[in-house]
């Protein structure tokens, strides 16, 4: 029998920007788990959201089947990624092979977490706060990309997600409140930062999340990623990097 070939291609620059764009606008995944008692493999559907460092997270009932099997046994894995027109298998969809980690209510991490999940999911605000729902986030150990027709990756940890350092928890500190603020106050040039910057259709263009790379911003039902021109380097530059971000999207629509 002749060796089957790895049909993967080598990972690139081009895969990982591909991937954090699947993880930071993700609103819904199709999750695996293996089914107690059988082995068998079932998936459920689940709301998703990314946390600072990309990783993917999502709210479960302790009532629901797959969440009593995650308890028994943590393996899963997420596919994400939604189709769009013409043929669904040529739009790019990541796998994440992980284990869930369940995020007590009393925990440091669960308000941004809370935050960060309405700002993409506001009508689950009538059950999140029930007292059986809980967030678990995916430690995911690897991922395969499939970019569309003869574009397939393999990815590890380090290819989608941002390590955590000072960085990320001084950008968590003030995260909500610039936010807030953007959208507030500066509902004009977020719709910039959406149309201008990232051609995206008009509509009511809101900022969802930030991290040291970019920001998310969603419109009803759709959310779109906007790379910074460089990473942040600490959270006081998000303020300075955010007036220039507007500067240019005027002077582009100008010209």
């Amino acid at each position: 029998m002749a060796e089957s070939k790895n049909l993967r291609l080598e990972t690139s620059d081009e895969a990982r920007g591909l991937a954090e764009t699947l993880l930071r606008t993700c609103r819904y995944g199709a999750l695996a788990y293996l089914e107690p008692g059988t082995g068998v493999p079932v998936t459920s559907r689940v709301g998703c959201a990314p946390d600072l460092d990309g990783t993917v997270f999502f709210p479960a009932s302790g009532l629901s089947a797959h969440t009593r099997a995650l308890a028994e046994d943590p393996r899963c894995s997420l596919l994400i990624g939604e189709p769009g027109k013409g043929d669904p298998l040529a739009h790019p969809r990541l796998s994440l092979v992980a284990r869930v980690v369940r995020i007590e209510k009393d925990s440091d991490a669960y308000a941004r977490l809370r935050r960060r999940y309405l700002a993409r999911h506001p009508k689950s605000e009538i059950y999140l706060d029930l007292p059986d729902f809980a967030f678990y986030r995916l430690e995911a150990e690897r991922a395969f990309l499939n970019g569309g027709f003869g574009k397939a990756f393999d990815l590890a940890p380090a290819d989608m997600f941002l390590p955590q350092d000072e960085r990320l928890a001084e950008l968590a500190k003030v995260e909500d409140g610039v936010v807030s603020h953007m959208n507030e106050d500066h509902g004009d040039a977020v719709g910039l930062y959406a149309t201008v910057l990232a051609k995206a259709e008009p509509g009511h263009w809101r900022i969802v999340s930030l991290d040291p790379r970019g920001i998310d911003l969603a419109s009803g039902e759709k959310v779109i990623r906007l790379n910074f021109a460089a990473p942040l380097a600490s959270a006081a530059e998000i303020r300075p990097v955010l007036v220039q971000m507007a500067k240019d999207a005027r002077a582009k629509l100008a010209g």
